[in-house]
């Protein structure tokens, strides 16, 4: 049996959205591309053939990795979820040990990692550094730049729509 990746209701939807919308209006419309390329005739100079062709290649790529993505998906409701312990869905509040900034991450499956939002990959080095400490616990993290460590201030789970 194929591993599971965890992954919040709202990512899953997401992906969700993206593959119908891909199946719906992005495949038809290159669809219908091709056959307007095709009614111009000789095809092997056709740049819009051509082009609509990789289009094509690329949107079924994305489709066919989408529908695996979701498959495989072991959606979780952060709005189950409570505690003190970094897991899965923590929205933990860290303070640099070097500096003494303070940053808050959302820890998520590696599909939704977005870092300008603050949401961090679960395989990422700072959150398995996180995942079961608590509040109190500091942490090592090894970056490119060095070993940096963090303090963690605060754990919470809530929903991020």
């Amino acid at each position: 049996m194929a591993e599971k990746y965890p992954m919040t209701r709202q990512g899953f939807e997401r992906l969700r959205q993206e593959l119908e919308t891909l199946k719906n209006v992005e495949r038809p419309a290159v669809v219908q591309a091709i056959a307007e390329a095709r009614a111009h005739g000789d095809l092997s100079e056709n740049a819009e053939y051509h082009a609509a062709r990789e289009k094509q290649g690329f949107i079924e790529a994305r489709i066919k990795d989408l529908e695996a993505k979701i498959s495989f998906a072991d959606v979780i409701d952060i709005d189950t979820l409570s505690g003190k312990t970094v897991t899965f869905g923590a929205t933990v509040k860290v303070e640099d040990e070097d500096n003494g900034t303070q940053h808050t991450y959302f820890i998520v499956g590696s599909e939704e990692a977005d870092a300008a939002r603050g949401a961090i990959s679960i395989t990422a080095p700072l959150a398995r550094a996180l995942l079961n400490k608590t509040v109190g616990d500091s942490v090592e993290v090894n970056t490119p730049s060095g070993s940096k460590g963090y303090e963690i201030l605060d754990v919470s789970f809530r929903s991020t729509s």
